[in-house]
């Protein structure tokens, strides 16, 4: 046999190599796949992140609502200005008790002995909140930011008990809440320590109450006659 014909016997004509092209489309299509199912679980972990939000405001709002009836059963009063002075002269504390924020107002539940400040914390996306850092010493407890509710001043606990002590979370200076924080939801303590989830409705910012009255409307039935609301807001950090 000749040489020749041993190459054409032996030499394997060169193929193009397989599999590279379809190990790439397979690649795509995974990642395609991946993006998809990001894409579709995200707004569930935002809802739930929303919820857990919503939770914890709840929570805290009740935990405040205990110390403020504790405070009403040895002042007579939930904290006020007129109840500063009481609490000054009955509990050595070096806080600042001053200001009208809901800050200074809840500031009292600290210098009576409430000892953390994550209880006043609840999400709050106008202010900004922080988590509090549970420094309590002078010019450190409840600093700007570290508050999520706004107070109402001037209750009770013989106060009407469906009124509402704390409110969250609402756009400061107003009496309006913010609908993009905890779930398009209010969270509302009342004064006999239960807390509800309201409706806010989107084109005001109010929230309704019982038969469909505004909550914040001192004609609803539920105000004292002639009773002003004064709301106070948390403090900017």
């Amino acid at each position: 046999m000749s040489k020749s014909a041993d190459r054409e016997e032996w030499e394997v004509p060169h193929q193009p190599r397989k599999g590279s092209g379809s190990a790439w489309l397979m690649l795509v299509a995974a990642a395609v796949v991946i993006l998809a199912l990001i894409g579709l679980t995200q707004p569930m972990i935002l809802r739930s992140h929303k919820a857990a939000e919503r939770t914890e405001a709840i929570s805290n709002a009740k935990q405040v609502g205990l110390a403020l009836l504790e405070f009403d059963q040895e002042f007579g009063s939930f904290p006020d200005e007129t109840t500063r002075e009481l609490v000054l002269a009955k509990k050595e504390t070096e806080l600042d008790l001053s200001g009208v924020s809901s800050n200074a107002m809840l500031r009292q539940l600290v210098a009576y002995g409430v000892r953390s400040e994550d209880i006043f914390y609840c999400e709050h996306r106008v202010l900004p909140t922080h988590r509090p850092d549970n420094r309590m010493g002078k010019g450190q407890a409840l600093a700007a930011g570290e508050v999520g509710f706004a107070y109402v001043v001037g209750l009770n606990s013989s106060s009407n008990p469906e009124l509402p002590v704390l409110c969250a979370s609402m756009i400061p200076e107003t009496l309006q809440f913010d609908f993009s924080s905890l779930q398009q939801r209010a969270v509302v303590l009342r004064v006999d320590n239960t807390a509800k989830v309201l409706r806010i409705r989107e084109e005001d910012g109010m929230v309704t109450y019982g038969g469909g009255e505004l909550m914040l409307d001192t004609n609803n039935g539920l105000w004292p006659d002639g009773y002003v609301i004064d709301l106070r807001h948390p403090e900017r950090p």
